[in-house]
C-alpha cells in the first residue's frame, strides 16, 4: 500500500487521517450527546473533559490532515456531472469548515465559561475569550447548532458515497476505503 495518493486512489496517509477523524467525531458526538444527561458529579466533570480533549485532538488532526493534504496529490475526480462534482467539493468545503468550528465552539464556551481547558489533564490550553456570561450562551447554541448542521452534512456525505458505491457502482467510495481495490469500471455503453 502506498503511503501518498496516485491516480486510482487515496494512499495511506490521507485515508488514516480521513477514517481516523471520521471515527473521533463520530464517537465524540455521540459522547457529547450521551454526556449532557448525566446527573451532576465529578464523573460529569471528568466525562466533559474527555470530550473537550477529544475535540480538541479532532481539531490537531484537521490541521496535520491539511498539511498532509498540501504535500500529497489528490486523485483525479471520478466522471460525473458537473453538478455532483461541485456538490462533493461543496460537501467537503463545509466538513472542513465544521471541523474546525465545532471544537472551536467549544473552546469559546468553555472560556466564556471561566473553565480551565486541559488536553487530556497533561497541559492546559489559553482561554479564547474573557469569561463573559452572554458569551458563553450564544457559544453553546453555536456548538450546538453546528453540530446538527455537521451530521446533515455528514448524512450527505455518506449517503453520497453509499449512492456511488451501490447504485453507480464507481470507484468514490473505494478509493478512500482501508481495504480493497479500485475496480475497473467499463466505459459508459461498454456491455463488459
Amino acid at each position: 500500500m502506498a503511503l501518498r495518493s496516485d491516480d486510482s486512489r487515496w494512499g495511506t496517509g490521507a485515508r488514516f487521517f480521513h477514517w481516523l477523524m471520521a471515527l473521533a467525531i463520530l464517537g465524540n458526538g455521540i459522547f457529547g450527546l450521551w454526556m449532557t444527561g448525566l446527573a451532576p458529579s465529578l464523573a460529569k466533570i471528568n466525562t466533559f473533559a474527555l470530550h473537550k480533549s477529544i475535540g480538541l485532538t479532532v481539531l490537531a488532526l484537521f490541521f496535520l490532515r491539511l498539511a498532509w493534504r498540501m504535500g500529497d496529490q489528490r486523485p483525479p475526480d471520478e466522471p460525473a456531472p458537473a453538478w455532483q462534482r461541485l456538490a462533493a467539493h461543496v460537501t467537503h468545503g463545509l466538513l472542513y469548515v465544521l471541523i474546525v468550528a465545532m471544537p472551536v465552539s467549544g473552546w469559546v464556551f468553555n472560556s466564556a465559561h471561566g473553565y480551565p481547558l486541559q488536553w487530556f489533564k497533561l497541559f492546559n490550553l489559553p482561554p479564547l475569550v474573557a469569561k463573559d456570561d452572554q458569551v458563553r450562551h450564544v457559544a453553546i447554541i453555536v456548538h450546538e447548532y453546528l453540530f446538527y448542521f455537521l451530521l446533515l452534512v455528514l448524512v450527505a456525505h455518506v449517503g453520497a458515497a453509499l449512492w456511488h458505491h451501490f447504485v453507480l457502482r464507481d470507484n468514490v467510495l473505494r478509493r478512500m476505503l482501508p481495504f480493497g481495490r479500485p475496480r475497473k469500471v467499463p466505459p459508459p455503453g461498454d456491455p463488459s
